[in-house]
């Protein structure tokens, strides 16, 4: 398994639900609605980021090692 293959997902699911949950919590508190919206933008994020493939490289660029 590689793990790099995830990471395009991970990350775009890290930032998306801390950037719903810093919009949260500007009047410290969280909400039901809030923390609905926010666990729905994670699993948005990752779903529409996991449907996109990756670029295939290209034949004049060498693929780096991970």
């Amino acid at each position: 398994m590689k793990i790099s293959r995830y990471w395009k997902a991970v990350v775009a699911a890290v930032a998306t639900g801390s950037g719903a949950l810093s919009t949260a919590l500007t009047d410290d508190t969280i909400t039901a609605a809030e923390g609905w919206a926010a666990g729905l933008a994670v699993l948005a994020a990752l779903g529409f980021t996991w449907a996109v493939p990756n670029r295939a490289p290209s034949a004049n660029r060498r693929p780096r090692d991970l």
